[in-house]
């Protein structure tokens, strides 16, 4: 679907010595007005005073087109004006969060729940992105890197789905971006229609924290598929020390590795015309040993995990450089350059889609994620007093069909 909401520009037309009115025809995706309301391919004006027109751009397809207006009249030489105008998708845009300040102490908080209505019908939703923007208090932003992310409750089940993560930059705000960061979100359609409540949160420890927007683009056309479901498989993402520890755990009791549990069942219904896993992970910590390049686990060692279907290795995510030096935001403080494990300061951590090739209706599968071998020492990194690894991890089941389906049901 293409925009109409062009605004028009106005053409003043001047005649000299014409004995006949003059007629106004335009080519292309442009029409005309003489009063601004009443739009058409051509009209009629006198000849012998001043006029005012309208020309407006009244794009059929999308990109750069081009048109002309033509001006005639009995007796005299024609004038011709070029046009052009580029046609771009009709987007209904929802701002929710707005100037947020995220911070710790100060009567702030490192989250922020709101409810906001969105749009009230996404079964012409072709595309919805969410942007995010990073702003800076008046005494500074925090200065290091921190978890972030955003999340969507489940209305059936009031269950948090986090659907974006992303990584702040150090000490800076992200106005590099023209609409800070992008996010694909088009999966979670069916949980961001209408009234809906979402949570923003940074793990910032320091009292200037961040002053965060948020907003969402709606694009309408024709989706791939009428009817979208989404299941939580596991979620272990509340912070970055939150997720699952790597290599085994030592010296904090306050962690239960017995809740960590990465294999599930999917329980799969009828008339399923498409899936995929969509996950989410970054790792966190500076554990030993380090690989022979120096680089400590997990937020830097470069590793590949397996999801496992039915106990064969399907799908794999490798934890790998992304392009830190490569960045946009390329004023951090810190050190920001060098690649990472699958994520970057100041950029959105990258979402791994696998897509099942098979049907997969009315099957009943076995799940496990499955991290690439490696034991913990837990002699550490010098100057850092932790010495474990995380990898915090969201991993969502995503059904489509144009009939009616229901969720998949996720049981240990």
């Amino acid at each position: 679907m293409i925009t109409k909401n062009s605004a028009a520009q106005t053409v003043n037309v001047n005649p000299n010595n014409l004995d006949s009115d003059i007629t106004i025809t335009t080519t292309g995706d442009f029409e005309i007005s003489s009063d601004n309301i009443n739009f058409s391919s051509s009209l009629s004006i006198s000849g012998s005073s001043s006029s005012n027109i309208f020309v407006r751009f009244s794009p059929s397809e999308l990109g750069n087109l081009n048109g002309n207006i033509l001006f005639q009249s009995p007796g005299a030489g024609n004038a011709n004006v070029l046009l052009g105008g580029k046609g771009t998708r009709l987007r209904y845009n929802y701002r929710t969060f707005s100037n947020q300040r995220i911070a710790w102490g100060g009567g702030h908080g490192q989250s922020s729940v709101q409810s906001f209505d969105l749009h009230n019908d996404v079964s012409d939703i072709e595309m919805i992105k969410m942007y995010l923007r990073l702003d800076c208090p008046s005494g500074g932003c925090d200065p290091w890197d921190r978890y972030a992310n955003i999340m969507v409750k489940d209305k059936t089940t009031n269950e948090w789905f986090e659907i974006g993560r992303h990584i702040t930059p150090y000490g800076v705000d992200n106005n590099a971006l023209t609409r800070g960061l992008e996010f694909d979100v088009t999966d979670f359609k069916s949980l961001l229609e209408g009234n809906v409540e979402l949570r923003i949160f940074v793990e910032t420890w320091v009292s200037s924290g961040w002053i965060v927007s948020l907003e969402f683009d709606y694009t309408p056309g024709t989706p791939d598929y009428k009817y979208y479901k989404v299941s939580r498989i596991i979620q272990y993402n509340g912070n970055s020390l939150g997720g699952v520890p790597y290599g085994g755990l030592n010296g904090n009791t306050e962690i239960d590795l017995e809740k960590f549990d990465l294999i599930k069942s999917l329980q799969i219904g009828g008339n399923i015309e498409s899936a995929h896993i969509r996950t989410i992970v970054t790792g966190w910590g500076h554990a030993t040993p380090a690989d022979s390049d120096g680089r400590a686990c997990a937020e830097w060692c470069f590793r590949t995990h397996k999801i496992k279907i039915d106990n064969s290795n399907l799908f794999s995510h490798y934890m790998g450089p992304i392009g830190c030096s490569q960045n946009p935001i390329n004023n951090q403080g810190g050190n920001w350059a060098p690649d990472r494990a699958g994520w970057c300061p100041g950029m959105t951590v990258p979402v791994r889609i696998d897509k099942f090739d098979s049907d997969v209706s009315n099957k009943t599968m076995n799940y496990e994620y499955d991290f690439e071998n490696w034991t913990n020492d837990f002699v550490g990194t010098p100057g850092y007093n932790n010495k474990n690894a995380f990898y915090a991890i969201s991993s969502f089941l995503i059904l489509k069909s144009n009939s009616e389906i229901e969720r998949a049901i996720i049981s240990d």
